[in-house]
Parts: structure tokens; sequence; C-alpha cells
């Protein structure tokens, strides 16, 4: 069993919210109720599938930033609380793209886990990107929440990292420098599935850490992903018709669920 998912190869399923306010996009007519309606109906469809745990991100909130508005952020964690009642499996968070802002969103609605880009430095769509790790775990301790466990995506969608080593060389280093708990390992841009030899790489070099592929999982990899990885994060795979954009087909994730319940 791998905590706090209480399962051995977890689903971590995505909740991905809405444009949020001050986000182009946003819907100022339905506002937080909108944006609330439309992701609980998400999440009741992914627990009826069955997924091991749920993890809400700002997806919708394109085009991204690297440092969270407050109103933003704000939104993201009224959302968060007001849904926790209803969420039966462990709870996690991702503010895209800025770690600082993901634990304390963490730490405010209590999940158990947040995942982010932690380390690197990268030319993305978003500018010059450099995370600040350092900042973001001294927070962590700071708000006594040292049992918030943070996923480290190595590398990172829609950026080109101008760190030019391998990418197993880059987990292991981010586990030893900043006791990464988890690594996960991402395709170029959301829904594109990781290389399989760099995921196998990773793994390799980190044999006592948990490693999840990240991206671009369905129903036609998840063996072959498993068969390496101790675990996928899937966002686009479990929406109608595989669209990111689209809600999520309650059917669609259940068949995927039944796929990973024969694995196991």
């Amino acid at each position: 069993m791998l905590p706090p998912f209480g399962t051995k190869k977890p689903i971590i399923a995505m909740a991905h919210l809405g444009p949020l306010p001050g986000a182009p996009g946003h819907d100022r007519d339905g506002g937080i109720r909108k944006l609330t309606d439309d992701v609980a109906a998400d999440i009741e469809n992914l627990q009826a599938a069955g997924v091991d745990a749920i993890m809400f991100g700002n997806e919708g909130d394109r085009p991204y930033v690297l440092q969270a508005p407050p109103e933003g952020l704000a939104t993201m964690a009224a959302i968060v609380a007001s849904l926790k009642p209803s969420i039966r499996v462990p709870l996690g968070v991702n503010y895209l793209w800025d770690p600082v802002a993901t634990v304390a969103l963490a730490v405010a609605t209590g999940a158990l886990f947040a995942r982010e880009i932690f380390t690197g430095v990268y030319a993305s769509d978003m500018g010059l990107w450099q995370p600040k790790c350092a900042e973001a775990l001294r927070l962590r301790d700071n708000l006594g929440r040292g049992d918030l466990k943070l996923l480290f995506n190595i590398n990172a969608e829609f950026a080109a990292s101008l760190d030019t080593r391998p990418a197993a060389l880059k987990a292991k280093s981010a586990v030893f420098s900043s006791k990464a708990d988890i690594i996960c390992v991402s395709g170029p841009i959301t829904g594109q599935a990781a290389d399989q030899s760099e995921l196998r790489a990773v793994k390799e070099a980190l044999p006592e850490t948990p490693v999840f592929a990240n991206t671009g999982v369905t129903i036609d990899n998840v063996a072959d992903t498993l068969s390496i990885a101790d675990g996928v994060v899937i966002g686009s795979h479990f929406k109608r018709d595989g669209n990111t954009w689209n809600p999520v087909d309650r059917d669609r994730a259940a068949r995927f669920m039944d796929r990973v319940r024969q694995l196991r």
C-alpha cells in the first residue's frame, strides 16, 4: 500500500476547475456557483467510477501564470473547502504553476498531497520559469504539515528545461536535495503520454521512491505504464471523448478502473 492513497498502483483523478475569477474566460454570470457545480458533478462521477484519489487543479486558467493571483487562489480554496465533505477518497491540490501557492492551498484545505513543478529552470510558454522549491518546503514545515506528500513533476509541460541532465538524474537529485516524496514524469503537454523509456529510467534510478506517470495515460497504455510506474495521475482520458475540456464521462472512467483492478 502506498500512503496516503491506501492502495498499490493508485489512480489519482484530476478534478479540473474552469477559469477562476481574473482568468480569461471566467464565467462572470455563472460565477463561483457554476465553477463549484461543474467540478462537483465531475467528482461525483469519478468517485462512482472508483478512482483512488482526487486532485483539484486550476486547469482552466489559461494562459497560466507563475505566481498565483490572490483572487484565483482564494476562490480555489473556497471551492475545495466547500466540496471536501463530499469527497470519500484522499484529496490533493495543484495550483498551476506556483509551488508556494500549492502548499498554502493544501494546508488551508487539509489536503493530503500536492503536485507541482518544484525544481529546475525552464523556458516556457509563461516566460522564464524558476520555481521556489526551498520556499515551498519551508512553508510546509513552518505550517506544521510535514505529513503533506509532495509530488515533484520533474519535466514540465508547456516548457523546455534549461537543465540538460537526463530526467533520471534530475529526479534522483530532487529526492536527494529536496526530499521529494513522489516523482512525476510527464509528456510535453497535457494529455500526451510520458516517454516510456524515460519513465523506466527514472524508476530504475529511484527504486525506493514512488514514481508516477503524470500525463497521457489511457486504457490502451495503462498496462504498460503500470508495469513500470507506481501510480498515475489522469485527467483528459476520463473526460467525454478524451477531451480535457469536456466533463468527466463516468462510464469511460469506470471501464478504466475495471482494467486497473484486473492489472492489480
